[in-house]
């Protein structure tokens, strides 16, 4: 039987409560102190039968100190190792505590399957048997602090290992460790585990606009290309949204509940890439951690990786990768060892990869590899007619980010929209008008809250529609040329003056194309 005892906190009432058990002739096999401030003790009993508790607990009241007597079902030690083992059989992973002598203590289910034992035959197996190569306790004196991701081989299969020490007292004194849980991760798994907690981040085809005819069958031969399991070129400028796309052709793909990892091979140094991609293995180099990294390559497994910038790759990379693409095999910085995965390999670039190839600074074999399914991003200046639907999903968005009212976007201002060129694409467009709402203090978006940065007059006419007739085009010009510089001459007398025109004309053309308003005929 087991009791609990509120009472109070003072010297010598365990022994006061204890010497009534004794006169009884009974055992107390076990006791605890608890409480939040100590003011509970808890006794096992495991002979006192209930007639007995009804003639003592009257007794056992009066002792000094003493509130109340009552059974509990489980002493509170009893009660947390039924929740840590429930909770550790929760567990997919395996999770063991060991000893400093490197002997388990304890274990979950997973473990034992893994060691190939029953959960009750684990305590007291050295883990020397399953890992000859590591000293773990020598390991944990050595750090004396959390090791994450230790790449261990254990039963033919690999795994990364979290290791926490576990101290008696001070956190800092070696002298006090008592031992480590380790837990194991499926080195497979990791990569998942990323890709599970970005995945809130990915979005698939519904998040390309298609308001332009261009961008409307870019989708459509993109959706036939997502579930081919074959590599995917991406083409297009800085800024139209290449991720975007090859993240959606993934989603469409049968791979789209696997990982999804992206490296931009533009700016990093040659090893640092090759690191980042393929990984390296223990003590590869002066500064490498000593468990080795994985790469995003291994992380991707069954999954995407995506090649951003694919163009600015070294020599040496581009053989690396064309050794992948041709077998599904590669080996780690600093390793002998061949690993071998399933990934689908996606490539963006800006660049024009067959000139490289021609100047010798692409490889040519590895342009046909990557090139077996391609798609062009075009540039926003050549789907103008998709601007007034971006720009009104941008608007939106900006304001809800911001916490703003949601302005409306003026004829003038969208005029000015129309006729910029856009070296930056569809992220250019995104942040000028995210600027535009946060300047923006009145309900219309306006010209002048439009920041374009100046980029020549020479591409102002691109992308102009020309099927009607010629008064038609050059009314289509003038707004665009007045929506240009009214920002730089807000009022008709200033734009006048720089046009070499009457103010009655200008301020005529102003308000016929909706541009500056009523501060038109100013």
């Amino acid at each position: 039987m087991r009791l609990r005892f509120h009472c109070q906190n003072r010297v010598g009432i365990l022994r006061d409560i204890v010497a009534h058990f004794a006169d009884y002739g009974l055992n107390v096999a076990r006791g605890e102190v608890g409480g939040e401030q100590g003011n509970a003790i808890y006794l096992h009993v495991p002979h006192l039968l209930n007639a007995q508790l009804v003639t003592l607990k009257p007794e056992l009241e009066a002792v000094p100190g003493v509130f109340a007597v009552r059974r509990v079902g489980l002493m509170p030690s009893e009660r947390r190792h039924l929740e840590l083992d429930a909770l550790l059989s929760s567990l997919t992973d395996p999770v063991m505590s060991i000893d400093m002598e490197g002997q388990v203590v304890a274990a979950n289910r997973a473990a034992g399957q893994l060691l190939g034992v029953r959960i009750d035959e684990v305590p007291g197996l050295s883990l020397d048997r399953y890992l000859p190569d590591l000293d773990l306790p020598e390991l944990v004196r050595r750090n004396n602090a959390r090791v994450n991701g230790l790449r261990v081989t254990l039963r033919d299969t690999t795994f990364l290992a979290d290791i926490a020490p576990l101290h008696r007292e001070h956190l800092d004194d070696v002298a006090s460790l008592a031992g480590a849980v380790v837990t194991l991760h499926r080195a497979e798994r990791i990569g998942e585990r990323i890709y599970q907690v970005q995945r809130q981040e990915l979005r698939g085809f519904e998040a390309i606009f298609q308001a332009s005819p261009r961008l409307e069958a870019l989708t459509r031969e993109a959706r036939r290309m997502a579930p081919l399991d074959a590599p995917l070129l991406i083409q297009g400028e800085t800024g139209t949204g290449k991720e975007l796309l090859a993240r959606a052709c993934h989603l469409a793909s049968p791979r789209g509940q696997a990982p999804f990892m992206a490296l931009n091979c533009a700016g990093l140094p040659e090893s640092m890439a090759e690191t980042e991609l393929f990984g390296y293995a223990p003590g590869a180099f002066e500064g490498a951690r000593p468990e080795g990294k994985l790469g995003l390559l291994e992380l991707t497994a069954g999954g995407t990786i995506f090649l951003d910038e694919v163009g600015e790759m070294s020599p040496r990379l581009q053989a690396k990768l064309l050794r992948f693409l041709q077998d599904g095999g590669f080996r780690r910085v600093g390793s002998d060892e061949e690993t071998w995965l399933d990934v689908r390999v996606i490539c963006a670039t800006q660049q024009d990869l067959p000139r490289l190839c021609a100047e010798g600074r692409f490889r040519h074999d590895l342009f046909h590899r990557l090139n077996v399914l391609s798609l062009v991003v075009p540039p926003l200046r050549d789907c103008r007619d998709g601007i007034p639907a971006l720009a009104e999903h941008f608007i939106d968005r900006a304001a809800r980010q911001i916490g703003c009212p949601l302005p409306a976007l003026s004829a003038a201002a969208l005029a000015r929209l129309e006729a910029y060129p856009w070296p930056g694409n569809v992220r250019q467009l995104e942040n000028v008008l995210f600027q535009a709402v946060s300047l923006c203090d009145g309900a219309r978006i306006e010209p002048l809250h439009l920041r374009l940065p100046e980029v020549g007059e020479g591409p102002l006419l691109a992308g102009l529609e020309l099927s009607g007739s010629l008064a038609e085009i050059m009314g289509a010009v003038e707004q665009r040329v007045l929506a240009a510089l009214y920002p730089r001459f807000p009022s008709s007398r200033q734009l006048a003056r720089r046009l070499g025109v009457s103010h009655t004309t200008i301020a005529n053309k102003l308000r016929r194309h909706g541009i500056g308003g009523e501060e038109g005929d100013a």
